[in-house]
C-alpha cells in the first residue's frame, strides 16, 4: 500500500481515536472544580470517579487484545467507539456521583482498546523498519489528545457547559468509529489465538519483565495516576493559582510529553552507544522522577509552577519500560508482555488516583473548598514511599552485578 494511502486510511483514523482516548482521560484535571460543584463530590469520590477509567482500561486489556487477533482493529475499534460515545453522552446526562461512575467506566471500556487497535493496524500495513519512529508518532496523537484536554478545554468553558463539551465529544467518538470503518482496509484473515494462561505466566516470571517492573512500574502508575487529575488540584489548592493559570500550565506540561518521549530516545540511544543499557537510563530518570515529587511534598512555593511542568516532563521516562521489556524478551512473548504491562499500569494507576484522593479527604477543606498544603504533602509523600523500595532494590542489583550488564545478569 502506498505511503500516502496508509497515512490517509489507517494511522490518521486510528491516530484520532488515540488522541480521543488521551483527551478523555485527563480532562477531569481540568474540569474537577466543575464536577465536584455539580455532584457535590468529595476528594475521595472525585479520585474515585477519574480513577474508574482506569480500572476500566485495567480490566478491558486481556478480552480486547482477544477480539483485536480474532477479528481485526477495523470492527473492534469501530465498536468499542461506539461504546465509548454512549459512556461519553451518559457523562454529559449524569447529575449524582453514582451516574458519573457508572458513565466514566462505560467510557474507558470503550476506549480501552485505542492504542492496541492503532498498534496492531500500523502494525499490518506498515514495514518493521518503519514502525518504531510511527510508534512515536502515535504517542505524539495521544500526546495532543493531553494537550487539548488543558488550555482549549479551559477555553471552551468559557462559552459552554461542560456537558456540551461531552456531548460534542461523544459525537466525536462516533465520527472517528465511522472513519475508520469506512476508510480502514481489512487485514488479510489470521487464525485466532487461544488464551494460554501459561503464556501469561512465562511473562510475569521471565527476569526481564520482573527487573523492568520492579523499578519502572509504581513509578509509571504514579505518572498516570497523579498527572491526569491531581496536579491540577495541588495547584489549584497549594499553588492558589487561578483556573486560567492552571490550564496553561497543565498545558505546557502536556506538550511536554512529546518533547519528553522523543528526549528519552534520544538519551537512550546515546547512553547504548557508551555502553550503558535502556534500564540503566530508566533507573537514572526514575530517581530524578522521585526526587521532583519529593520537593512537591515539601510544597516549595517560588517553584510550584516549575515543578508540576517538571513532573510530566520528567515522568515520560516512565514509558521506556515497553521498550526495555521488547528489547530484552523472546520475540515470542513481547505482545502479551506490552498486554500485561498495561494491565498492571492501568490497575496501578486507579488505585494512586483513588488513594491519593482518600488521603487528601482525610484534612477539612477552607471556606473556598481548599484543602491544606499538609493533605498533598502527605499524599505525595506516601507516593514517595512506594517507589523508593524499587528503586533501592535495582540500585543493589546493579552495584552488586555491574552498571552495564544486561537485564538477564542481574539474575
Amino acid at each position: 500500500m502506498p505511503g500516502a494511502a496508509v497515512l490517509c486510511l489507517v494511522f490518521i483514523p486510528y491516530a484520532l481515536g488515540h488522541y480521543l482516548s488521551c483527551l478523555l482521560r485527563t480532562v477531569n484535571a481540568i474540569l474537577a472544580p466543575q464536577l465536584m460543584a455539580a455532584a457535590g463530590l468529595s476528594p475521595a469520590e472525585l479520585g474515585l470517579l477519574t480513577s474508574a477509567y482506569f480500572l476500566a482500561f485495567a480490566l478491558a486489556q486481556l478480552p480486547v487484545g482477544l477480539v483485536l487477533d480474532r477479528y481485526g482493529p477495523r470492527r473492534v475499534q469501530c465498536a468499542m467507539l461506539l461504546v465509548a460515545a454512549l459512556g461519553t453522552l451518559a457523562f454529559a446526562g449524569s447529575g449524582t456521583f453514582a451516574q458519573m461512575l457508572a458513565a466514566r467506566t462505560l467510557m474507558g471500556l470503550g476506549l480501552a482498546g485505542c492504542f492496541m487497535a492503532a498498534v496492531k493496524a500500523v502494525s499490518t500495513w506498515i514495514s518493521p523498519a518503519r514502525l518504531p519512529s510511527v510508534q512515536g508518532y502515535l504517542i505524539a496523537a495521544g500526546g495532543l489528545g493531553a494537550a487539548s484536554a488543558t488550555l482549549p478545554v479551559r477555553l471552551f468553558l468559557q462559552y459552554a457547559d461542560w456537558r456540551w463539551m461531552f456531548i460534542l465529544l461523544a459525537l466525536g467518538c462516533v465520527v472517528v468509529g465511522a472513519l475508520i470503518l469506512l476508510l480502514a482496509p481489512t487485514p488479510p484473515a489470521a487464525p485466532p489465538k487461544r488464551f494460554d494462561r501459561r503464556v501469561l505466566v512465562d511473562v510475569y516470571r521471565h527476569p526481564a519483565f520482573r527487573e523492568t517492573a520492579g523499578l519502572v512500574l509504581i513509578p509509571h502508575t504514579v505518572f498516570f495516576g497523579v498527572q491526569g487529575l491531581w496536579i491540577g488540584r495541588w495547584l489549584t489548592d497549594v499553588g492558589r493559582y487561578p483556573e486560567q493559570s492552571v490550564a496553561w500550565l497543565l498545558y505546557l506540561g502536556m506538550a511536554a510529553v512529546i518533547f519528553g518521549a522523543i528526549s528519552v530516545g534520544m538519551v537512550t540511544e546515546w547512553a547504548a552507544k557508551r555502553g550503558y543499557d535502556a534500564i540503566t537510563v530508566a533507573g537514572v530518570g526514575v530517581a530524578l522522577f522521585i526526587a521532583v515529587q519529593c520537593a512537591i511534598a515539601l510544597n516549595w512555593q517560588p517553584g510550584i509552577a516549575q515543578l508540576a511542568v517538571a513532573f510530566t516532563l520528567v515522568g515520560t521516562i516512565t514509558g521506556i519500560e515497553y521498550t526495555i521489556v521488547a528489547q530484552a524478551m523472546p520475540p515470542a512473548l513481547t505482545g502479551r508482555a506490552s498486554t500485561c504491562l498495561n494491565l498492571l499500569i492501568f490497575a496501578g494507576a486507579f488505585l494512586v488516583q483513588a488513594g491519593f484522593g482518600q488521603v487528601v479527604g482525610l484534612w477539612q477543606p477552607d471556606s473556598a473548598n481548599r484543602y491544606p498544603p499538609v493533605a498533598y504533602s502527605a499524599a505525595f509523600g506516601a507516593l514517595v514511599l512506594l517507589q523508593l523500595p524499587g528503586l533501592a532494590w535495582f540500585a543493589w542489583r546493579r552495584r552488586r552485578v555491574g552498571p552495564r550488564n544486561t537485564v538477564e545478569s542481574a539474575f
